[in-house]
Parts: C-alpha cells; structure tokens; sequence
C-alpha cells in the first residue's frame, strides 16, 4: 500500500501505547525486594516517547508477523533504553538530574539502587523475549534475544557510549561522529525495527530494506536530538538542555552547524523513506509516518 495514503499516526499509535504501558506496568513488578521494583518502575513507566517499541510494532504488522512475540520485543528493547538513560544520568557517566521531566532515578533513590534497577531491568528485557509455552516459536525468541543483546552491547549502545565517554573534548571528524552514534542511538533504534521484522517471514529485499531505513532512521534520530540540545528549553524536552555543549563534546551542530545539521537530517530522512520503498513490503504507512515523526519532533 502506498505510503502517502493518508495515515493517523495519532490514532495508531495511541492504540499501540497503550498495550505497551499495560504489559510494561504487569511485567516490571512493584515487589522486588528493598525498593527496587519501586526504582525498576520509576524509570519505566509514565514517560518517555516509547518510539522504539512503535518501531518494533509497526514493522511487525509491515511483515504480517507475530503479535505477542512483537508486544514482548517492544517492551523488552524499551527495557533496554530506560536502563541505558538510568546508567547515563549516573554521575560516573553524564552526571544528569533531569529525565522526563522528572528528577533521575540516582536522584531520586540513589546510586546504589539506581545501578541495581539498571541491571536489573536489562535482564528482564531478555527474560521477556523468552516466555514459556508456544506462543513465541523458539526460532523467533533466539533472534530476537541475539538482535537485542548486539545492539545493546560493545557492537551497539555500550560501544557507543564508551567513544562519546573518551571523546570529550576532542575534536571528531564527521565519520568519527557518525560511527559514534550508529553505536550509541543508531544501532538499539534499527534493531527496534529489524526484531519487529523477525517476528514475521522476510525475504532479503525486504530485510535489506528495513535494515537501511532503520540505519538512516537512527542516525537521523541523533542528529535532531543534537539540534534540540540547543533549541529546545529544558521543560519542553523533558531533560536538561545544553549539557553537551556545557561538558565539551562533540555533537553535530558543534561539527556542522544548526543549518548544516538541520538539512543532514532531511537527507537521512529521504534515504529511511526511500530504502522502506525498496523493502516490498505492502504497508509501510506507520513506518514512514515514524520516520518523519522523528525528523519534525520538538522534544
């Protein structure tokens, strides 16, 4: 189906957030022991964008594939991200106050607990994408489980996090930059894409194809993100503003400036729309509607 027939992402996706936030509320329990599960849901639930598990859900119904194999990858890879945010706000790593509009989980209960609820909400993601019973083939849950872990690991999100740690102050070059945030942003938001594909049945032509637009898309997610650092005020973004530029490192505006940056991200947003052309696939229409939703957002 063309992708220009009109779509509501509106009402899409307010369908599919609200399965999430149900199955994220039932599964990150309140009684873990000593407060943690307080902690584990403090950083979860009631905030966030929740663009990684719409990715996994919209490409899961590009390709007709399995609904609960899907819902249980959308909330683990949103697992994984609140974790990543909880260990990046810690002083030891960007030393943040503000997530969501609310103050960081270290703030909040403390280093000690904010790094258990962390770790604890990383093994729950992977735990999720292996349940009992035969709802999920065992096929799917393995490449679900190896999708996830490379994209959150040195290959991915940790990777990239450790370049942008021993990048401050330093000067990067663009493909530096860009390797940098194909790891820390890039790689956990295609691989949103690419396990909502393998919930269903893909021909290469298809793989290739959401792969590149997944590519394109998480770049193009970084590249705005760095616009709004120096943009946005910090109650619209929901986290605190000009921390980049105040802790000296490298972004794509310091690198190419605002207008620069600003056309690179409608460059990278032609290439995900036109790779999701290439996919084959017959409704694509909440994936395009996503990709321009991340290149026009204003948090």
């Amino acid at each position: 189906m063309d992708a220009r027939v009109k779509f509501d992402l509106v009402a899409w996706s307010g369908e599919r957030l609200e399965r999430v936030e149900r199955a994220l509320s039932d599964w990150v329990v309140a009684d873990a022991p000593a407060g943690l599960g307080e902690a584990m849901r403090y950083a979860v639930l009631d905030g966030g964008k929740r663009l990684r598990p719409l990715l996994v859900l919209a490409a899961c119904e590009a390709v007709d594939g399995n609904e609960e194999a899907a819902l249980r990858a959308a909330c683990a890879v949103e697992l994984i991200h609140a974790y990543s945010l909880v260990h990046d706000d810690m002083p030891c790593m960007d030393n943040d106050v503000l997530r969501r509009g609310k103050p960081t989980v270290h703030v909040k209960y403390g280093q000690a607990q904010a790094l258990l609820a962390g770790d604890a909400l990383q093994a729950l993601a992977f735990e999720l994408l292996a349940p009992d019973g035969d709802a999920v083939p065992q096929a799917v849950q393995a490449a679900l489980c190896r999708l996830l872990a490379r994209a959150a690991g040195h290959a991915g999100m940790a990777g990239g996090q450790a370049i942008d740690l021993a990048s401050v102050g330093c000067t990067l070059g663009e493909s530096q930059l860009r390797e940098m945030h194909r790891r820390k942003t890039g790689a956990l938001l295609q691989a949103s894409v690419m396990m909502g594909a393998a919930c269903g049945a893909t021909d290469a032509a298809a793989r290739a194809g959401l792969a590149a637009y997944g590519a394109a898309l998480g770049l193009a997610f970084q590249v705005v993100d760095d616009i709004l650092d120096v943009t946005a005020d910090s109650e619209t973004l929901g986290k605190t503003v000009g921390k980049d530029a105040a802790h000296d490192k490298p972004t794509y505006v310091s690198l190419l400036g605002l207008e620069r940056s600003s056309a690179f991200a409608r460059e990278l947003l032609s290439q995900a729309l036109a790779a999701l052309a290439c996919a084959g696939l017959a409704d694509t229409r909440a994936l395009h509607a996503l990709a321009i939703m991340v290149v026009d957002r204003e948090k």
